[in-house]
C-alpha cells in the first residue's frame, strides 16, 4: 500500500529554490552596487591620496 506524505506542500522545494535564486540576484546587485560606489569615490582622489592608501588608477579599473 502506497503511503503519501501530506504534511508538505508539493511547492515547497520550489519556493526554497526560487528564493535561494532572487537572494543570490538581490546579493550579486548589492555587491556590485558597493564595487561601484567604492569605484566612484576612489576616482575623485588625487595620484598622491591614491599613493597614501597603496592604490594607482590601474587598481581602480580591477575593482
Amino acid at each position: 500500500m502506497a503511503v503519501i506524505e501530506t504534511t508538505r506542500s508539493l511547492n515547497e522545494g520550489v519556493r526554497a529554490e526560487a528564493q535561494g535564486f532572487f537572494s543570490a540576484v538581490a546579493g550579486a546587485i548589492v555587491a556590485w552596487n558597493d564595487r561601484r560606489a567604492t569605484r566612484n569615490a576612489l576616482s575623485t582622489l588625487s595620484a598622491r591620496e591614491l599613493e597614501d592608501i597603496g592604490l594607482n588608477r590601474f587598481d581602480l579599473g580591477n575593482m
